[in-house]
């Protein structure tokens, strides 16, 4: 009949609200999360190229780490699904810790960078503190690994993903492809900062 409407009830649908409700607030909050970050980074290092590339090497980890987590939680531990919110939360992490160790790594690389040039600043930055990141996250992949003894499917859908998350970070995304990138970039990377202008 034209004009009728029909409301349902039950687990089923209830469930269907809660799918529809975390795709809704992640099609939100991801980018505007994503926009405020990108506007501190362009403040704190007086660079718009290399904010852009610190911001999608953060959205890169977290792709990967989700790609990962969805495998390992349906072949290893089985799990028939994830929870709504999952990747609404695992992404809140990663990607606030994630920008805490580039802004570590970055600031320093630009103090560097000045005296010594950007191909040798990044490299002196990785050194100066690549060993207090590294440590800061195997730490706090340890502390949310512990997490996964709790027997609840969705803590240990977290757990797995900000451990996991913050060890791919950590180890290979800011010790290995962000300073690969400054390098073979160069100057150019902190246009269109001073520092892109200098000679390296």
């Amino acid at each position: 009949v034209d004009g009728a409407d029909a409301l349902v009830g039950g687990y089923t649908a209830q469930q269907y609200d809660t799918q529809k409700t975390a795709e809704h607030d992640r099609m939100l909050i991801v980018p505007v999360v994503l926009a405020i970050i990108l506007v501190i980074l362009v403040a704190l290092l007086r660079s718009v190229l290399m904010p852009l590339i610190l911001v999608a090497t953060v959205a890169l980890n977290f792709a990967a780490t989700l790609g990962i987590s969805s495998l390992v939680f349906r072949h290893v531990f089985g799990f028939s699904g994830t929870d709504a919110s999952v990747p609404l939360y695992g992404f809140v992490f990663l990607v606030a810790l994630g920008v805490d160790y580039n802004i570590f790594l970055m600031s320093r690389a630009r103090e560097e960078s000045l005296e010594h040039g950007v191909r040798e600043g990044i490299l002196k930055a990785l050194v100066a503190t690549g060993g207090v990141i590294t440590s800061a996250g195997v730490v706090l992949a340890a502390t949310f690994a512990a997490l996964g003894v709790i027997p609840l499917a969705f803590l240990v859908q977290i757990a797995f993903i900000v451990a996991f998350g913050v060890l791919l970070d950590t180890l290979v995304v800011r010790s290995l492809l962000v300073p690969a990138l400054v390098r073979d970039i160069g100057p150019k990377a902190w246009w269109p900062g001073r520092l892109s202008r200098r000679a390296d």
